[in-house]
């Protein structure tokens, strides 16, 4: 299947698209996911057109492992949480719902249940400000 140069991550990537950004180098971007599983909830994506992690170059996910390491490690000790999940989904059968590679790094306190994938949507303000408090960890 070909890569849909229209999916919501390119359009970000080309800045037609908002997000509340994170961090960026010259492999990868990150930013708040709009519908957050948990409050802290970032994606890191490659900025090569990539559907999976299938798709992506060595290169590029290397970058993306990379990143997302980093940013674990600034959410965890930026909201003080015990873990961090990790996630990382390739195919619609396997959950994915925007076609471009990308990797969730969600905050996950013990016993607390998180929100449905792509349901709740957050006010702007509200990630930005908890954007802020990632990037001060980075």
């Amino acid at each position: 299947m070909a890569y849909d140069s229209n999916n919501i991550f390119a359009k970000i990537l080309r800045g037609e698209a908002p997000c509340v950004r994170v961090y960026e180098d010259e492999h990868t971007l990150v930013f708040m996911d709009l519908m957050p599983q948990a409050d802290g909830h970032l994606l890191v994506i490659p900025k090569e057109p990539a559907e999976t992690l299938l798709d992506v170059s060595e290169e590029g996910a290397q970058a993306c492992i990379r990143v997302t390491r980093r940013m674990a490690i600034a959410v965890k000790k930026a909201l003080g949480v015990e873990g961090i999940h990790i996630a990382q989904l390739n195919g619609v059968a396997a959950g994915q719902t925007v076609p471009h590679c990308h990797f969730h790094v969600i905050p996950h306190e013990k016993g607390v249940v998180l929100r449905m994938h792509a349901a709740e949507p957050v006010a702007r303000e509200e990630l930005e400000a908890m954007a802020e408090r990632i990037r001060a960890y980075l």
